[in-house]
C-alpha cells in the first residue's frame, strides 16, 4: 500500500512526487511516457532553446547600433536541434536524480483507475491511499479537414525541424503560435498567422495584446484575424477572413498551434465518479476531485495551462492530503509569453476588473523610464501597467510588454500574494541599473 500513487510525471506530477518522498511519505510515479512531461520534452525548454538561436542570431544581424559588426553570419537548424535534445536529456536526468533523491519509486507504463484507492499499470494493480492525476495535455486538432494530416506539424513535433522553411502559416495566435511565429521570423521565413478572434494572445490584458500586435507586425509577421480556417492541404491552407469568398495562403510548411487539450481519455474517469469533461478535472483549491482520495493538478484540469502553476497544485494537493492547510492563489500565478518583445503579466486584467464590478486605479509607465532597457534594447519600445484597488490601493495586476519583463514579473506576483498596497510596495527597494525599475515607476505613480 503506497501512501500517493501519481500518474504522470510532467512539472505537477513530478514535483508533487517529490515533494511527497522528501515528508517521508510512501510514493509511486507512473509515466507512459519521458519524465519531464510536454514542457520538457515537447514544450517549454524546447521552444525556449529554439527561441534563445533565433534571438542571437537577430541580435548579431541587428549588432551594428551596439559597435559589433558581424559578417557572414548563419543559422544552423540542425545545430540547434542537437543542443536542445542535449538540454532536455541533462534535465531528464535532473528530474530522475531528484525523484531518487525523494525516494520515490519510478513505474513506466500507461495508468488507469479501477477504484477509489486502486490503479491498474500493465496486468498488475496498486493500491494507495490517495492518487494524483497529473496526466498534462496534448495539442488539440481541431475539426478541420487536413489539419492532422502528418504534413501539418504540431506544437510537439516542431522542436525536431531541422530545417527552416521559406515560408509557414501558423493555425492560432495564443502564446503557443506566438512563440513559433517569432522564431521562424527571426532565422528567416516569411510568417503568416492565422487567428479565429479578432485579437491576439486573448487573455492578456487589451492593452498588452494591442501593443504585441502591433510589435510583431513591424518585426515582419503578417496576421488574420478573425479569421476560420476552411481546410488545410499540402503546401497551402483556405481561409475565410469574414468577407464570404473562401481563400488560399500557399506556404512551405503549415503549422497547427491552436492550443492544448486536457488528457482525460483511457484513465478510468467515468468508472470512478470523477466529474469531468473534456474541457478538464474539476478540482477544489486544493487540488481535490468530486472523490475522496482522489487528486489533479496541472493542464488534465484545464484550469492554468502553465507549468508553474503545476507545479504549485501539486504541491497544494500533497499538503492538502496529508492535513497541511494550503491552498493556491490563482490571482498571483505570472505567465509569460517568450515573443519578441516579451510579454509577462499577473494578476487581473482591465477587463476581468470592470466585468467584476470592481473600481480600480491604474498607471502606465513606458519600459524606457529605465536606463537598462535603453541600454540592451536599442529601438525598443514597452510599458508597465500597474492596476491597485480604488479604496485601499491594493495591487490588483501587473502587465508589461517589453525584453526582460519575464525577469521581473516574480516581484509583481510577490506583492500581490502578500496582498502589500501600491503604497507599501513603493517602499522596496528595486536595484539600479535594472530593467524591473520600471514596474518602481508604475508603482510610485498609481500609489
Amino acid at each position: 500500500m503506497y501512501d500517493l500513487i501519481v500518474i504522470g510525471a510532467g512539472p505537477g506530477g513530478y514535483e508533487a512526487a517529490a515533494h511527497a518522498g522528501q515528508m517521508g511519505r510512501k510514493v509511486l510515479l507512473v509515466e507512459a511516457g519521458s519524465l519531464g512531461g510536454a514542457c520538457l520534452n515537447v514544450g517549454c525548454i524546447p521552444a525556449k532553446v529554439f527561441l534563445r538561436s533565433s534571438r542571437l542570431y537577430r541580435e548579431c544581424n541587428e549588432a551594428g547600433p551596439f559597435g559589433v559588426l558581424v559578417e557572414g553570419v548563419r543559422f544552423d537548424a540542425p545545430i540547434v536541434v542537437e543542443r536542445k535534445n542535449r538540454i532536455v536529456a541533462a534535465l531528464s536526468r535532473g528530474v530522475e536524480a531528484k525523484l531518487k533523491g525523494s525516494g520515490v519509486e519510478v513505474v513506466s507504463g500507461h495508468a488507469r483507475l479501477v477504484g477509489r484507492h486502486r490503479v491498474q499499470v500493465g496486468e498488475e494493480q496498486l493500491e494507495a491511499e490517495n492518487v494524483l492525476v497529473a496526466t498534462g495535455s496534448r495539442p488539440t486538432v481541431p475539426p478541420t479537414p487536413g489539419i492532422g494530416a502528418e504534413h501539418v506539424l504540431n506544437s510537439d513535433r516542431v522542436f525536431d525541424l531541422t530545417e527552416v522553411p521559406s515560408s509557414i502559416a501558423i493555425i492560432g495566435g495564443g502564446y503557443i503560435g506566438l512563440e513559433l511565429a517569432t522564431y521562424f521570423r527571426e532565422v528567416g521565413a516569411e510568417v503568416a498567422v492565422f487567428e479565429m478572434l479578432p485579437q491576439i494572445a486573448a487573455n492578456c490584458d487589451s492593452d498588452v495584446s494591442v501593443r504585441l500586435l502591433q510589435a510583431l507586425k513591424r518585426g515582419g509577421i503578417d496576421f488574420h484575424l478573425s479569421c476560420r480556417v476552411l481546410a488545410v492541404e499540402e503546401g497551402a491552407l483556405r481561409y475565410d477572413d469574414g468577407s464570404g469568398t473562401p481563400k488560399t495562403h500557399v506556404a512551405e510548411r503549415i503549422l497547427n498551434a491552436t492550443g492544448r487539450a486536457p488528457v482525460v481519455a483511457g484513465l478510468g474517469l467515468e468508472e470512478v465518479g470523477v466529474d469531468f469533461s473534456s474541457a478538464g478535472i474539476r478540482i477544489s483549491e486544493q487540488g481535490q476531485t468530486s472523490v475522496p482520495g482522489l487528486w489533479a493538478c496541472g493542464d488534465v484540469t484545464g484550469q492554468h495551462m502553465l507549468a508553474h502553476a503545476a507545479t504549485r497544485e501539486g504541491i497544494v494537493a500533497v499538503n492538502s492530503m496529508f492535513g497541511i492547510p494550503d491552498r493556491i492563489r490563482y490571482e498571483a500565478i505570472p505567465a509569460v509569453i517568450y515573443t519578441h518583445p516579451e510579454v509577462a503579466m499577473t494578476g487581473r486584467t482591465e477587463e476581468e476588473l470592470t466585468r467584476a464590478g470592481i473600481p480600480f486605479r491604474k498607471a502606465t509607465v513606458p519600459m524606457g523610464v529605465a536606463g537598462r532597457f535603453l541600454i540592451e534594447n536599442e529601438g525598443g519600445n514597452g510599458f508597465v501597467k500597474v492596476l491597485v484597488g480604488a479604496r485601499g490601493g491594493e495591487i490588483l495586476g501587473v502587465h508589461a510588454v517589453g525584453d526582460s519583463s519575464s525577469e521581473f514579473i516574480v516581484a509583481a506576483s510577490a506583492l500581490i500574494e502578500t496582498a502589500l498596497t501600491a503604497r507599501q510596495a513603493a517602499e522596496v527597494v528595486f536595484p539600479h541599473p535594472t530593467v524591473s525599475e520600471a514596474l518602481r515607476e508604475a508603482i510610485l505613480k498609481v500609489r
